[in-house]
Parts: structure tokens; sequence; C-alpha cells
């Protein structure tokens, strides 16, 4: 399903001047997405604004996305919780609308649970989940870090089939290392795009490529066709650019690059505030727009 999907986007979630999903710009960010190397979406995770959504307003969201995603990329569409039964519930919601390949499964927050709760958590919705999950691991928003062994145990689960992970680069060596090469492992963490791809992972799940996408697929083909260098070089020159997209809380800082560059996204939803003057023009510096 993700053979050969190294660039993947987590789509930020267009809003308009009433706060309602835009999905007119959706369809123009999405083109414009594909266009410049995604091969694959993460739709309704952290980056799409996904807690401040209510379960129809996803649903409806999924539902849209698919069309006009058209079945050319994959999909995989967030849908979990810190309460295990309604991931299960919602899982079963989403399996319904044809052309979600796989669930994002998010590490459960606020709970704190330890590690024999997340396997626990993890096969109760994989024994109940009529989509393929993937484990969402975030210890910085959820407060909580799935430690590299519990990975490895919950990989050898069938219906779980891959990881976004955002923790350390030994992290993600360890979980390559011993998975399955049909365990699909995505760094969720754009500053590292390249290493996650050298060292055996399939890529990345990336915030940056709304901006830089033509740049992380010739960052990718460079690697690909042997020119290390230039690959590293274009990865040097990235990541201040990167960086910057999270000095504010994400996606305030997406949301308004992609405003700048005429694409209408709007802002965000509270409790995430959408950037003053002051901050764009402090983000724009750093990103050269």
């Amino acid at each position: 399903m993700l053979k050969n999907v190294d660039l993947m986007t987590a789509i930020i979630t267009p809003f308009d001047e009433n706060q309602e999903i835009d999905f007119k710009a959706l369809k123009k960010l999405t083109e414009h997405l594909l266009e410049t190397g995604s091969k694959g979406f993460v739709i309704g995770g952290t980056t799409g604004e996904t807690p401040t959504l209510t379960e129809d307003e996803k649903l409806t969201l999924y539902r849209k996305f698919v069309e006009i995603v058209a079945g050319r990329v994959p999909i995989i569409a967030g849908a979990g919780s810190n309460n295990t039964q309604q991931t299960i519930d919602f899982i079963n919601k989403l399996s319904h609308i044809n052309g979600i390949d796989m669930a994002l499964v998010v590490v459960p927050y606020y709970n704190k649970p330890n590690q024999r709760g997340m396997i626990n958590h993890f096969e109760a919705v994989a024994k109940n989940s009529p989509l393929p999950i993937m484990i969402y691991n975030i210890p910085g928003r959820t407060g909580v870090l799935m430690a590299k062994e519990t990975v490895v145990k919950l990989a050898q689960n069938k219906n779980i089939q891959g990881i976004k992970q955002c923790n350390t680069m030994e992290d993600l060596e360890y979980i390559v290392e011993h998975t399955d090469d049909d365990f699909n492992v995505y760094s969720g963490e754009d500053a590292q795009a390249l290493f996650a791809k050298i060292i055996g992972a399939n890529g990345v799940v990336s915030v940056a490529s709304h901006i830089y996408g033509t740049e992380l697929t010739r960052m990718y083909q460079s690697l690909d066709s042997g020119n290390y260098q230039l690959a590293g070089k274009i990865q040097r020159q990235l990541t201040p650019k990167m960086n910057a997209l999270f000095m504010y809380p994400s996606p305030s800082p997406t949301k308004a690059a992609l405003n700048k560059l005429g694409y209408q996204v709007g802002g965000c939803r509270l409790p995430i505030a959408t950037l003053n003057n002051d901050e764009k023009k402090v983000l724009f510096k750093k990103l050269d727009l």
C-alpha cells in the first residue's frame, strides 16, 4: 500500500472567514501538493487541527477529501483518541468511506497509560478495526512516550502496519532494525526526512511539504540517484525553514505561509491562535517569503 511512498503530507484543514471547513481551498491545496511531489496524505492529524473538529466534521472532511484525491495516492485518516472504545467506534464509521487506506491512531494522551496499557489499547483497536492501523507516537503532544520496544512488539500484530514516529533518531533506527520490511516506518519530524530514508525508513510525514514539496522531492530523488551530497545540501538548507514552521504553535505558521503564497486557507481554531502581523513578519523573514 505504501511501497515507494516516501513523501507524505500531513495536510492542514482550511477554514473560511466563518471558521467552517473550506473545501474549495482544500481542493486547490491538494492539487498543489500533488504537483509538488506528495505521494500520500495524512488527513485529520495534529496539523489538521482535529482536536477542534467535531466527529461529523471529520467524517465529512474525509469523504470530501477522498473525492478530491480520487484514488491517486494513499490516504491515512486520523482516528485515535484517549478513549479506546471511542476510537474503535470511530474507526468503524470511518471504514465505510471508500478510499481511506489506513487509520492513524495516536498514543493515548492525557490519561498517561504505561507501556502495558498502550499495548492493550492498540491490540484492542487492531482487533476491532476493519482498517489497518498506523501508530502515531508523538510524546511532545501526548505527554507519554511509547517505548521503541513496545512499537516493535505491536508491529507483530498483522493489523498494525506502520508508525509515524516523532522522537529521537536512535529510536527510529531501532524500530527500522527490529521490524519486518513490510512494516511502514515514517518519521514525523521534517528535520529527520533525509536521515529517515537513509537508515531504511519509508520516509517522512511532512508539514514543510506544504511550502517546500518541490525541494523535498528533489532531495529524495537525489538520494535515490546516488547524489548524496546534493541530498544533504538540500536537507541542510531546509532544516532552518522546517524549524521556523514550528516556532509558533503548529499549524499556525504553515497556514500563515500558505496564505502569503495565495492559497487562502484561513486561520486556526482556538486554542491555537492565528499569527498576528508581528509574528508573520518574523516567520516570513525566516522562510524567505
